[in-house]
C-alpha cells in the first residue's frame, strides 16, 4: 500500500513536471506571436553577436526592427544592451549603436550603448543604473520572437515595466524547424531562471 502511495506520488510529480514545462513551452509561443507596442520611454536591443563593429544577420534584424519603431515614433529613444568576447575590439552595445547612427540615421544622442553583459540576465541587470540616470522607466523590448518571453521576464524583474516586439524576419525564424529548435531552447532556459533565477547561457546575449 505504501508503495502504491509513493507511485502515484510520483507520477502525479512527473505528469505535473510535464504540464508545468508544455505551458512554458506554451507561453513563449504565444509571445514570440505576439505584438504588445506600447509609446515607452525607451527601446531595448538585446545585443548578438558582431564582427568588427558589424552587427551579425540576426542583430541587424534586431536593430532594424527598433529603427523601425523609433522611426514610427513608439520612443524617444533606444538602449542598445551587450558587452564583448575576449579580444574584441566593439562591444555588441557599441556595435549597435554605431549601426543606427551611421545606417539608420539615428541622432548619436538618442541612443544609448550600455556595454554591459554576457547573456539575457546579466544585459538585464546592466539596465539597472542606466535606466535611473536617465529617468527611464519603461521599455519596448526587441529580440527574436522565442526570445521575447525569457528576456521581458529577465528585464521586468528589474524593476522595468517591459512591452515586447519580436523581430518578425531573420534568420532566427526562416524556418519552422528553427523556430521550433529555440522555443525548446528558450522554455529550458526559461525554467532554469524560475527554478535557480541565473542564466544557463555561456555565450553572449543572443
Amino acid at each position: 500500500m505504501i508503495g502504491r502511495f509513493f507511485a502515484r506520488i510520483l507520477a502525479g510529480l512527473l505528469v505535473g513536471c510535464v504540464l508545468g514545462t508544455f505551458g512554458v513551452a506554451f507561453a513563449v509561443w504565444k509571445v514570440a506571436r505576439d505584438t504588445d507596442t506600447h509609446h515607452a520611454d525607451s527601446i531595448v536591443v538585446l545585443g548578438a553577436a558582431q564582427y568588427d563593429g558589424e552587427p551579425s544577420p540576426v542583430f541587424q534584424w534586431r536593430l532594424q526592427h527598433a529603427l523601425d519603431l523609433w522611426r514610427d515614433g513608439y520612443a524617444d529613444t533606444i538602449v542598445t544592451v551587450g558587452g564583448n568576447q575576449a579580444g574584441d575590439v566593439y562591444t555588441e552595445a557599441s556595435a549597435g549603436k554605431k549601426w543606427l547612427v551611421e545606417e539608420g540615421g539615428v541622432p548619436e544622442d538618442a541612443v544609448i550603448a550600455v556595454e554591459s553583459g554576457t547573456n539575457t540576465l546579466t544585459s538585464a541587470e546592466a539596465l539597472v543604473p542606466v535606466y535611473e540616470e536617465h529617468g527611464l522607466d519603461d521599455a519596448i523590448v526587441v529580440t527574436d520572437p522565442p526570445h521575447t518571453l525569457r528576456a521581458m521576464t529577465m528585464i521586468s524583474d528589474q524593476g522595468i515595466t517591459t512591452y515586447g516586439s519580436p523581430t518578425r524576419a531573420g534568420p532566427a525564424v526562416q524556418t519552422r524547424e528553427t523556430q521550433l529548435k529555440y522555443i525548446v531552447r528558450e522554455t529550458g532556459a526559461l525554467l532554469y531562471y524560475g527554478l535557480f533565477g541565473g542564466s544557463p547561457e555561456t555565450g553572449m546575449a543572443v
